[in-house]
């Protein structure tokens, strides 16, 4: 089928989720995570994954995650930042630990289990930024700790991925050479002071040259510069676009371009591009050999659940919060969505994963990120009804 039918099928059915959903009174994003295991090879085998739908979907990350930068509080950022660490500290620790180790149990090599550690210690926040907007909770204190702690798990992810691949190599081969991880951290590094640069002048400064321009669309224009330069620059330099997109919008978010920014790039990347990525996801679930791989699912998918909500929620009480915010970060921190699809794609391709490994992965990634949204609403309307 040509992409231009895969994206009719996609939109319409996305369409009739995101509707079937609201009438259930469930996020919509799960619907549309389930419609892409329906339409996808593992159930009628409508649509496949091709380069396309790939971009298309990131695309949708990188808008998500711009509009969540421009929506975000940055006081609020700020003023959560010591919550944020915590919450990513405890978040990386448990999984690698916790999943490396039964990992280990179910007689995967110590180079495995390790990697799947670090493959389940990513978070996608993307996921959990729409349910936040829904609940309009993406300015309050846990919604900003959430982001805050999503942006430092992504590097602390991001830095754990690049040290095992210069270590144990692109083939699989253990290697001691530490120039490659030195080499990422320091252009991490400039991208860092790149970002200060940007909130600061650049975005400031192009925004108030967009609005001089006699182009009705030269702001939006101006501002999707942005974000997708942000993009590419934060991949170029070992990170997901998605970190990038996120600094990208609370650049632009501090201008007063603001607002028509926000109400010009939304309708188009919902329309369009965000729901090719939750369906992407689906796209990426196959069920061959799934009842002999059910076990290792099972508690994988538990414990890929448990770690990160019990990794959120105990950095979030340590750092001064009640029983109930705490619950709204830990379950906000579960989805792994495509930021442990992308870890785990590095690693298949770095031959840290075998192909049937890699496609139980690709199983657990995908059923915790459709529990997540569903967690998270519900912590979300305990904490609305004990305030």
């Amino acid at each position: 089928m040509s992409f231009i039918g895969s994206l009719v099928i996609i939109l319409l059915s996305t369409t009739l989720a995101g509707h079937l959903s609201a009438r259930a009174g469930i996020p919509a994003v799960l619907g549309q995570l389930l419609i892409g295991i329906l339409i996808g090879p593992g159930v009628f085998n409508l649509i496949h994954s091709t380069d396309l739908i790939d971009q298309f979907a990131e695309i949708g990350v990188i808008l998500l995650m711009f509009m969540a930068g421009i929506e975000s509080d940055t006081q609020q950022l700020k003023k959560y930042l010591k919550p944020a660490l915590s919450v990513a500290l405890s978040g990386v620790l448990l999984p690698v630990i916790i999943m490396g180790t039964i990992s280990l149990l179910f007689g995967y090599h110590f180079q495995e289990a390790l990697f799947i550690g670090v493959v389940f210690s990513a978070t996608s926040v993307s996921i959990s930024v729409v349910v936040l907007r829904e609940f309009k909770a993406l300015d309050s204190k846990e919604g900003a700790t959430v982001l805050g702690a999503a942006v430092a798990d992504d590097i602390l992810g991001v830095l754990l991925l690049s040290l095992m691949i210069a270590l144990i190599g692109s083939n699989g081969e253990t290697h001691g050479s530490s120039n490659n991880v030195l080499a990422q951290l320091f252009f991490q590094s400039l991208f860092f002071a790149g970002v200060f640069l940007l909130v600061r002048w650049i975005a400031p400064g192009m925004m108030y040259l967009s609005n001089k321009l006699l182009v009705p669309t030269s702001r939006t224009i101006s501002a999707m510069v942005i974000c997708l330069s942000m993009a590419y620059l934060a991949e170029l330099v070992g990170l997901s676009g998605a970190i990038g997109a996120f600094f990208a919008g609370i650049a632009v978010g501090r201008t007063p371009t603001k607002k028509i920014v926000d109400a010009n790039i939304e309708p188009i990347s919902n329309a369009l591009f965000v729901p090719v990525f939750f369906v992407s996801i689906g796209l990426s679930v196959s069920f061959n050999n799934f009842l002999t791989s059910l076990p290792f699912i099972i508690i994988m998918t538990t414990l890929a659940v448990i770690t990160k909500w019990f990794g959120g929620e105990v950095g979030s009480l340590l750092a001064g919060f009640n029983r109930n915010s705490a619950r709204v970060v830990g379950t906000g921190m579960i989805a792994r969505g495509e930021m442990a699809l992308i870890t785990a794609q590095i690693g298949f391709n770095a031959h840290l994963l075998d192909k049937d490994l890699y496609v139980d992965i690709i199983f657990v990634i995908v059923i915790a990120t459709m529990l997540a949204p569903l967690l998270l609403r519900w912590s979300l309307k305990r904490l609305s009804s004990n305030n």
